[in-house]
């Protein structure tokens, strides 16, 4: 005899202990033999005592009590498969056997006709427990409304601080058979209609592992119709006496009721019993329908905090993922969770992409966040280096391998040993060196140039390119095994075109980089040159946008970022995005070149007294006028004054 406890739900579940020394006390504090900080459990909740071949349970005067097989215990025995129900966690008690006897009972589904009798129905709208002013109405006339009443507080007290889905159902039925004398009872859940998600059942008659049988018909009435359901006399059922566990059981009583939250229907409470003396009546089923009212909004508020929690560990996953990148579209969130899933991992990257994306930012970012982010990021392009140098910079080469290789030189596959191996535009690699590096894919081990020994290799490899790799298979320039190779799991960095609601937060980033490097002071950014970034298809993308901006930085003369401080081709094709907006910028054009004209005018064609007119430093007035295409119009319009 082995005895031991096993936890099948709540905070304690998966956690096994057994009674080696004779006792085993659980609660909330450390010095007992099981502990957990659960609110729902005392400090010192209970205690299990093996006395010869019996295992005696004592509840410690616990603020919620302890329970067996749903029934509230001070002190009792403990038999094979008994489920305690301590806190906000289930615990199945075990004598012999193994795992298997964790098994719990399921639900098994019976298809019945329509009911022959007439069933007991009540909407919770006309239960007496859920509306106050009748319910006080009702109370002189019955005794047991006050102790129904104090059962239903201790269950909300009890079910209030759990937010386990699980061990709320195992707590709820616990709670269920110790206000009705039910045999077998089952919670359903379910995300859609006839759909049930979980199911939670017991049958306190012949224990676990015995399938709870629950009518599917009387299941469907209660979710269709949104009412409570009760049956009576079951034998004179020709629908349900059909069903043979109902016949083997004898039960002659059910009763059904239905869990909402929010005007909608989670699931259902089913309940069957075998006691022709104390059948379910409508005193029950008021007490049920009560008892659902209250479940369904714990249920409810469970279900959203699940919700609330798996939001909140995507958001978690997303803020502690380490990286450089700038972005919060949703083409770029799909790339930081590609990042996040694929980095923990050993898998082979390929990172597809126009130039200036930000690939090798990725390829940092998988390295920063795995397991080898103590080991080395190598990174080499692949485009950057001749053919004729390549081998020697990937593999190294050995003192003498060829004229002036004075000294042996680790490759870059070398350094990188341990750590991640970054190959920009592998699309350029040659040839003969893609056969070379797809044995080094699959054998994990190369020779330096003028060596005939084989070096074992640790890297993980990502490799990068603004071709098609597919296409360049077709067109026979790169192998189709060594593509296969690197194609485990692809990332497409997003064009900045796609991604426009990220320029002004890139942009920001790059005003503050720029003025750091350049040690000069950041620069606000005006609507109009926020227009002209936004409307720029940037065919040069991230890197594109860097370029102007630091470039407006450094050549603009006041304190803002305007249109006329970026490249003349984002003011043009920036201007110009749609026909209103063309206008727009048209008009704006026309309107410069006519104050630019006046100024001119009242200045008599200096161009010193037109800046200071205007408030601008003249080295902008020359650019603006340059790009407004007016030097040949003021200076034929004033000749002397602009030339003097």
């Amino acid at each position: 005899m082995n005895p031991r406890v096993s936890g099948i739900s709540g905070p304690l579940q998966g956690a096994t202990v057994s009674m080696a020394c004779g006792e085993l006390s659980i609660g909330r504090d450390p010095s007992n033999h099981l502990w957990i900080s659960d609110p729902a459990l005392s400090r010192q909740h209970c205690l299990l005592t093996r006395k010869g071949d019996q295992v005696i349970i004592r509840d410690l005067g616990s603020r919620n009590g302890t329970s067996v097989n749903g029934m509230a215990v001070d002190e009792g025995q403990l038999r094979h498969g008994d489920q305690i129900s301590v806190g906000s966690s289930v615990l199945m008690f075990l004598l012999e056997g193994g795992e298997e006897d964790l098994q719990r009972s399921e639900v098994e589904f019976t298809e019945t006709r329509v009911l022959g009798s007439a069933p007991v129905l009540l909407h919770p709208e006309d239960a007496f427990h859920l509306q106050p002013d009748k319910l006080l109405s009702r109370l002189p006339q019955t005794a047991h409304w006050a102790s129904d009443l104090s059962a239903l507080l201790k269950l909300a007290t009890r079910i209030g601080g759990i937010w386990d889905l699980e061990s709320l159902q195992w707590q709820l039925l616990g709670s269920i058979f110790d206000l009705v004398p039910a045999e077998r009872g089952a919670i359903l859940l379910f995300e859609h209609a006839e759909e049930f998600s979980s199911a939670v059942a017991w049958d306190r008659v012949r224990g676990p592992n015995h399938p709870v049988q629950v009518s599917r018909t009387i299941v469907q009435r209660v979710v269709r119709e949104r009412v409570g359901l009760v049956v009576n006399d079951i034998f004179d059922d020709e629908g349900l006496r059909a069903v043979q566990t109902v016949t083997e059981l004898r039960i002659r009583s059910v009763l059904c009721v239905p869990l909402i939250a929010a005007d909608r229907v989670l699931g259902a409470i089913y309940l069957d019993s075998q006691h022709r003396s104390d059948q379910f009546d409508d005193s029950r089923l008021q007490v049920m329908t009560a008892i659902a009212g209250i479940a369904g909004l714990a249920l409810g508020n469970v279900r959203y905090m699940e919700k609330l929690r798996k939001e909140n560990e995507g958001l978690r996953a997303e803020i502690n993922l380490e990286h450089n990148m700038v972005g919060g579209s949703q083409a770029m969130r799909k790339v930081f969770e590609l990042v996040r899933r694929v980095a923990p991992t050993e898998s082979t990257v390929l990172i597809e992409g126009e130039s200036g994306t930000g690939k090798e930012l990725v390829a940092r970012a998988i390295h920063r966040n795995s397991p080898r982010v103590e080991r080395p990021f190598v990174a080499i392009n692949c485009a950057a280096i001749p053919d004729t140098l390549l081998e020697s910079e990937l593999f190294g080469h050995e003192k003498g391998a060829f004229t002036g290789a004075s000294a042996l030189k680790k490759g870059k596959l070398e350094l990188a040993d341990g750590g991640t191996l970054f190959l920009d535009e592998i699309g350029e690699l040659a040839s003969g060196l893609q056969a070379k590096l797809l044995r080094i894919l699959q054998e994990r081990e190369f020779e330096r140039v003028g060596s005939t020994h084989p070096i074992k290799l640790d890297i993980r490899v990502i490799a990068a390119t603004n071709k098609s790799l597919a296409e360049a298979v077709k067109t026979g320039t790169f192998r189709k095994d060594l593509y296969h190779r690197l194609n485990v799991v692809t990332l497409t960095m997003p064009a900045l075109r796609d991604r426009r609601e990220d320029i002004p937060a890139l942009t920001e980033h790059f005003i503050v980089k720029a003025s750091r490097k350049c040690k000069m002071r950041p620069k606000l950014l005006s609507a109009e040159a926020r227009a002209c970034l936004m409307n720029y298809d940037w065919p040069g993308n991230i890197r594109e946008l860097e370029n102007a901006v630091e470039r407006a930085l450094v050549l603009g003369s006041s304190n803002t970022i305007l249109p006329d401080d970026l490249p003349e081709a984002v003011i043009e094709t920036g201007s110009s995005a749609s026909p209103c907006k063309a206008h727009y910028h048209a008009a704006i054009t026309d309107f410069k070149k006519q104050l630019v004209r006046e100024a001119f005018r009242e200045a008599k064609g200096n161009y010193l007294d037109a800046a200071k007119a205007l408030g601008m430093h003249p080295n902008s007035l020359l650019r603006l006028i340059r790009n407004l295409d007016l030097r040949s119009d003021l200076e034929s319009g004033f000749p002397r004054a602009a030339t003097g």
